[in-house]
């Protein structure tokens, strides 16, 4: 055991006279990445794997991952995870899940075979599609139903697009022999030896075929998208026992009892219970999510409405604004450009300067999400003079990242009606001082970093432990959230706007100017 695990230990019990450890894992399937995490019954990290995998990129705009090498990864790391420890695999009292959202897999019922790769979220491929879905009455149909707008984003378009492109797909749907799942769904699949068909709420409300107002999938939607209501998994609590795994090691046995997207995930383990309470996290892209209590919202124009989770039948929601590129800015100026080395050299780049020097960067390489859901939006640097240098560059890149942040938010107070009084942030790229600093004085919001930060994994961690008891209740874990650093605002108002106007103009430039782009 690390020596952070044996300062952290696990919340002990005595069986027979002999002291016990409890701790949770927590699989946290990502875009790029499959992670396993184990934690302790108090939140702490005892242990943690990861492991790359390979993106496809078949088409422009098309993204693709390999179905087997998802599941082959999770599992690696998860069995990685137990060997890294001293703690007996018997005491791990629960799995839980977070995972990309809206990726999309389809698979033969009786051999699990998929029939084509998982499509993924970012994967634009269907966009011609929801811009048609856009012209006419079904737009807001779809909005009043799920929350959400018509977007390759989301599941269901990827899910048409593999029935009718895929060699018999579309018929064997129709005769019941296909299923259809996001990540968490093939990972619930693989884990039970195929034995589970389900999702959460939470991941079943990104897909748009999904009432969340009903709590079911709606046969309109379905009847929309072409989609057999066969293919489809079984809607479940965000918390609860779905089912036990053996992780393929002989007489091991472990409840899975957790499911979460990774954004709700995150929302959770940052331990936004409330109403009014906001995270953001900073990965590839930026995911800003405000829990809105147990009504849905009206929608607000350039947010999407989703379900947070559903916890003992009881459906709480978010307001959500996803920022397509957030730190993948900083890896296409590693990378593209060459103006870093290594990711963790941005904030020093960015400091050589004292300000932008005038210059803005619009990272909308794939588009721009909220709130202006422009999927054929580009990026731009504008403010270009004969003075600017890699510095400012560096500055914009990182002020682009807040700023989007920023749009979110004031959106978000408008369409929730609640003031926002803090930010908890999460995400590779908020260890980074100078961004998280920029995000307070940009958005005018005290931005408040935690001491752990892998709030993913323990968002999925602290539903599986609700659910097997190793919590009693959402109380029962308050008081493991502690501030790591808190980000006050320091700029001044003036200079504030004149960041912000500019900004505007930038983005504007940005846009599409095609009759047919949102």
């Amino acid at each position: 055991m690390t020596p952070a695990a044996k300062r952290h230990h696990c919340k002990s019990e005595s069986i027979n006279g002999v002291e016990t450890l409890t701790s949770i894992l927590a699989l946290d399937q990502g875009t790029t990445s499959s992670r396993a995490i184990l934690f302790s019954s108090e939140g702490a990290v005892l242990a943690v794997a990861q492991k790359e995998f390979k993106q496809y990129y078949p088409n422009p705009g098309w993204v693709e991952h390999e179905p087997a090498e998802i599941w082959a990864t999770q599992l690696a790391v998860a069995r990685e995870v137990l060997n890294r420890t001293d703690i007996v695999r018997q005491d791990i009292a629960a799995v839980g899940i977070a995972n990309q959202r809206e990726t999309t897999l389809i698979w033969d019922k009786k051999t699990g075979e998929p029939v084509y790769n998982a499509i993924v979220w970012q994967d634009r491929r269907t966009a011609e599609f929801c811009e048609s879905l856009k012209a006419g009455p079904l737009e807001k149909l779809i909005r009043d139903k799920t929350g959400l707008i018509p977007d390759p984003y989301f599941s269901a378009s990827k899910i048409r697009w593999i029935l009718e492109n895929v060699s018999a797909a579309k018929s064997r749907a129709a005769k019941g022999e296909l299923a259809f799942g996001t990540v968490d769904s093939w990972l619930a699949y693989q884990l039970s030896d195929r034995r589970l068909h389900i999702t959460d709420a939470s991941n079943a409300s990104r897909t748009m075929l999904f009432n969340i107002h009903t709590g079911e999938w709606d046969e309109e939607l379905l009847s929309i998208f072409g989609i057999p209501p066969s293919m489809l998994p079984e809607v479940r609590n965000s918390s609860e026992i779905y089912g036990a795994t053996t992780l393929g090691i002989p007489g091991l046995s472990i409840p899975v009892a957790g499911i979460a997207g990774d954004q709700q995930a995150a929302l959770f383990g940052q331990l936004c219970h409330k109403p009014g309470m906001v995270k953001s996290t900073y990965g590839t892209g930026c995911f800003v999510m405000m829990n809105v209590g147990s009504r849905s919202p009206a929608p607000e124009s350039g947010l999407l409405t989703t379900i947070a989770w559903k916890l003992d039948n009881r459906t709480e929601y978010a307001l959500e604004g996803s920022i397509y590129i957030g730190g993948a800015v900083v890896q296409w100026l590693r990378d593209e450009l060459g103006l870093i080395h290594s990711a963790s050299e941005i904030e020093a780049l960015a400091q050589s300067v004292e300000d932008n020097g005038g210059v803005y960067l619009v990272p909308a390489f794939t588009g721009l999400g909220a709130p202006y859901w422009d999927p054929y939006a580009r990026g731009t640097i504008s403010g270009l003079s004969r003075g600017s240098n890699k510095g400012h560059i560096a500055r914009a890149a990182l002020e682009g990242i807040a700023h989007q942040v920023a749009d979110i938010l004031e959106v978000m107070q408008r369409g929730a009606g609640m003031p926002i009084d803090q930010i908890r942030v999460d995400g590779g790229a908020c260890v980074n001082n100078l961004l998280m600093q920029l995000q307070a004085d940009i958005s005018a919001t005290p931005t408040l970093r935690p001491r752990i930060t892998e709030t993913t994994a323990l968002g999925a961690a602290y539903l599986a432990g609700l659910a097997t008891g190793v919590f009693k209740d959402r109380n029962d874990i308050q008081s493991h959230w502690a501030i790591d650093r808190r980000f006050e605002p320091a700029m001044q108002k003036a200079e504030r706007q004149v960041l912000r106007s500019q900004w505007a103009e930038a983005v504007q430039r940005s846009l599409s100017r095609i009759p047919h782009a949102g």
